[in-house]
């Protein structure tokens, strides 16, 4: 599938006009906060160092992007959907803080994670009290709350499948991929209801981009599955092959672990066995069972099942055009 109109802006352009418009106010949600939690909160998102002093490493504000662009998408004013935005970003900081310390993350945004440099309880704590600050936004009031309180819920739902996976061998595919619609799908589904929403769209149109969000998320959780295996370190910031190293039951892996071939036995027993193993042999060996092949696939169909449904309820052809393009700059970057 293809969108017909001329997109304005490559997707690296609208993201930085998505972050140009999201972070002041985000700067000033988290400047509202005690000073030892906002020195966290900042160096996390990567504002200032350990000291306060200036840095330049933040995000490229994906979701809040989203949401701008659904409330232009139904034909509102993108700043009127910068509280959903701040909410979101809010929430998904949240999520990675605590992240990094259940899954001993050492590196977030190319430096040491906030937790291996403030401590575990004070990131854990920095990481509730960004919680508690999205959910005072002014996106989270009325109907907005309900759908941003249902999105935190199924994001955590997600976080705790996928911590139980470590100690389980007989992980389903069909589990896996419930899990990445959780951990993921739920937050880019709140950008883009919340945002459709604040732009004024109908109840038709809030569904149809909350149904793209999550496929959308769901196609994000690929990408990061098989960049987590074979993605350039100088660009993930991550060693190659590093949730193989770290035993991680992503979407290509439990593909490649339930195939029911001879490869998939033997990475079974890599995955089973107490020592080291080569992270070449097993990457090779979830390539060879089809794991690799099967999100490359799936990653390319749930672009475009994204895309299909905003076809009939997005007026704004420019928006739509910018929409594509970051689902394309998801595709694109598993390459």
């Amino acid at each position: 599938m293809t969108v017909l109109h001329e997109i304005s802006r490559p997707a690296s352009a609208t993201l930085d006009w998505g972050r140009a418009l999201v972070e002041p106010a985000l700067r000033e949600a988290v400047g509202s906060l005690p000073e030892t939690v906002r020195l966290i909160a900042g160096y996390h998102r990567g504002w200032w160092d350990a000291e306060g002093r200036p840095a330049d490493s933040g995000g490229e504000a994906f979701r809040p992007t989203l949401a701008l662009l659904a409330a232009r998408a139904v034909g509102g004013r993108a700043e009127d959907a910068v509280p959903a935005a701040v909410a979101v970003e809010l929430i998904h900081d949240f999520s990675l803080l605590h992240d990094d310390v259940m899954d001993s993350g050492g590196t977030r945004r190319r430096r040491p994670a906030a937790w291996r440099v403030f401590g575990t309880g004070r990131a854990i704590l920095a990481g509730d009290v960004l919680l508690a600050l999205a959910l005072k936004t002014p996106a989270a009031t009325g109907d907005p709350a309900r759908v941003l309180t249902t999105g935190v819920l199924d994001l955590l739902h997600g976080q705790e499948l996928d911590m139980s996976f470590e100690s389980r061998d007989d992980v389903l595919l069909s589990e896996c991929v419930a899990m990445a619609v959780g951990k993921t799908g739920a937050l880019m589904r709140c950008a883009c209801a919340l945002g459709a929403d604040a732009g004024g769209g109908s109840p038709e149109q809030v569904a149809a981009f909350a149904l793209f969000g999550e496929h959308l998320g769901l196609a994000f959780q690929h990408a990061d599955g098989l960049l987590g295996i074979w993605g350039d370190p100088a660009e993930t910031g991550k060693p190659l092959y590093s949730d193989l190293i770290n035993r991680k039951k992503s979407l290509p892996v439990v593909a490649a672990l339930t195939a029911g071939t001879p490869e998939a036995r033997a990475l079974h027993d890599l995955y089973r066995g107490p020592g080291p193993f080569d992270p070449a042999e097993a990457a090779a060996l979830v390539e060879a069972a089809g794991g690799r092949a099967w999100s490359v696939e799936r990653l390319a169909q749930l672009r475009n099942q994204a895309l299909a449904t905003l076809q009939a309820v997005a007026p704004d052809p420019s928006a739509l055009a910018e929409l594509a393009a970051l689902a394309d700059l998801v595709v694109e970057h598993a390459r």
